[in-house]
């Protein structure tokens, strides 16, 4: 009888233990969002710096795989956009045969870059979808 009343003792004891453990968790969830937030911000800045085509005056839908679907979404964009890209593009072209980068005050930042062709990029995959599902019935 004794062995089952400190077998019962340390149950009791694991238990508010676990109990503690679990309000910590709790706690620390419940702050997650806001820290998780700030984290991932901060490892977004540091992987789109890492990346380099900033450094070269790229923008993230600069440099998108030109498939049939992007080659359509830059068509459809508007004359000064496109301007834009092209320029963006042969700067670093030209950067990249000369193996150099712009000033650092040049660099595209990460609050700077807007995706610019993404809105027509999704545009153009639905109305292939939807062309297909027409043909298809």
């Amino acid at each position: 009888m004794r062995r089952v009343g400190l077998r019962n003792h340390r149950t009791t004891r694991h238990i508010s233990h676990n109990t503690a453990r679990l309000s910590w968790r709790t706690e620390m969830a419940s702050r997650a969002p806001a820290a998780t937030g700030r984290l991932l911000v901060g490892f977004r800045k540091w992987y789109y710096n890492a990346c380099g085509f900033n450094k070269i005056g790229l923008m993230r839908d600069d440099t998108i795989y030109e498939d049939a679907n992007v080659k359509e979404a830059v068509r459809r964009l508007p004359e000064p956009v496109y301007n834009d890209r092209m320029f963006r593009i042969k700067r670093a072209l030209d950067l990249t045969m000369k193996q150099q980068i712009l000033p650092k005050d040049q660099w595209t930042k990460y609050e700077e870059d807007t995706p610019y062709l993404e809105p027509y990029l999704v545009e153009v995959i639905r109305e292939k979808k939807e062309i297909e599902e027409w043909a298809s019935k």
